[in-house]
């Protein structure tokens, strides 16, 4: 069994090869060629001494797909809570609460054949590119073809992923307006973007001029409340979010209730976890009567053909990346494995120290 550090795989593993076994997983689970379970939060009931406001908190996800040959279990042992930040605004964070100031965050991969376990991975570079890759999956599928400025609110590590997976997928985009309700952030990190790319990138002093003439929005924050209003959104806009209610937060949201509800297509990663995670957000438009439940499509779907996106230059589209998946971890970390291997990165550990003799 080889064992994985983060820095192992960010040797190997390009933004390219994930958004590969990404889509490909993704056409799998759509096929009936690959498995999920719902993303799982379970805090502790008593909040931590130490930490006033934060608890325990234990996440999983697994899932496989046929191509990769593995069964993936991610799991993250946080110290979880939500800040308010000096100017009012609420966001979710985690306390480096391990030793040395650390996070816990792991993805064991098994194999459906042999049973055996493969590997034990760290989890925080893949997390930061199967994110952003999956949402680059939703900009290239359904926004206009023609987009040269997009919105970007954010200016942490979700929001840099975003950013170089939307050169990738869109490489004629010139200018993106960053917005942060910390402007410091955001002008640091228009300064090094615009260095790194080449391209126009601007920080804007409010979140409408992230939106206005903007045909791609992206939120990729920590936030709990709405980044914008949805009135500001033009004809022919693509929005991706990332936060949904997530079992942390019952009402936690990236995306306002007037955004869903102007939307004309709505695709989301996993239908299943807006069940069951409650996301009233993506549900919102279903309640008030506006939609139908087969009116919101999955991402698998749509690459298949089963779900149809744009139709029009002039519709609003969503991509909810409402959810992590096992799956992804699975996609991903194989070939991470696999290429890690090819290098002889990580460590070796005997493989007979995990299988026993008696029946579990």
């Amino acid at each position: 069994m080889r064992i994985l550090s983060n820095a192992d795989i960010e040797q190997v593993l390009t933004l390219e090869e994930c958004l590969d076994a990404l889509e490909v997983a993704y056409r799998e689970h759509a096929s009936g060629l690959a498995a999920n379970r719902p993303r799982n939060h379970t805090p502790f009931p008593v909040e931590d001494k130490r930490y006033p406001g934060f608890r325990f908190r234990f996440k999983t996800q697994e899932g496989g797909n046929l191509s990769a040959g593995v069964w993936a279990v991610r799991i993250t042992s946080d110290m979880a809570g939500f800040e308010t930040l000096a100017n009012g605004v609420r966001r979710r964070r985690l306390i480096p609460a391990a030793p040395g100031g650390r996070f816990v965050g792991l993805v064991t991969l098994y194999s459906m054949t042999t049973l055996e376990p493969l590997a034990v991975m760290h989890d925080s570079y893949m997390q930061k590119l199967r994110v952003g890759a999956t949402s680059a999956i939703g900009i290239r599928e359904l926004a206009n073809p023609d987009v040269k400025v997009a919105g970007l609110f954010g200016s942490g590590w979700q929001a840099q992923a975003h950013l170089s997976y939307l050169f990738l997928v869109r490489p004629e985009i010139e200018e993106v307006r960053v917005y942060s309700p910390t402007p410091r952030h955001s002008q640091a990190f228009a300064e090094e973007w615009s260095a790194r790319t080449g391209k126009r990138i601007i920080a804007v002093d409010h979140a409408r001029k992230a939106v206005q003439g903007c045909p791609i929005v992206i939120c990729a924050t920590a936030a709990v409340d709405p980044c914008f209003d949805g009135n500001w959104l033009e004809p022919g806009t693509h929005v991706t979010a990332i936060t949904s209610p997530d079992g942390t937060l019952p009402l936690r949201r990236e995306l306002d209730d007037t955004t869903f509800d102007r939307a004309d297509v709505i695709v989301v990663l996993s239908k299943e976890q807006i069940a069951h995670d409650n996301q009233v957000d993506i549900m919102g438009p279903v309640d008030r009567g506006l939609k139908s439940w087969d009116q919101i499509g999955e991402l698998g779907a749509l690459l298949v053909g089963r779900f149809i996106g744009r139709t029009r230059r002039d519709q609003i589209t969503i991509f909810a990346n409402n959810t992590g998946m096992g799956l992804q971890f699975a996609a991903v970390g194989a070939r991470a494995l696999a290429l890690a291997e090819a290098k002889g990165l990580g460590h070796e550990a005997p493989t007979e120290w995990f299988l026993e003799d008696t029946t579990p």
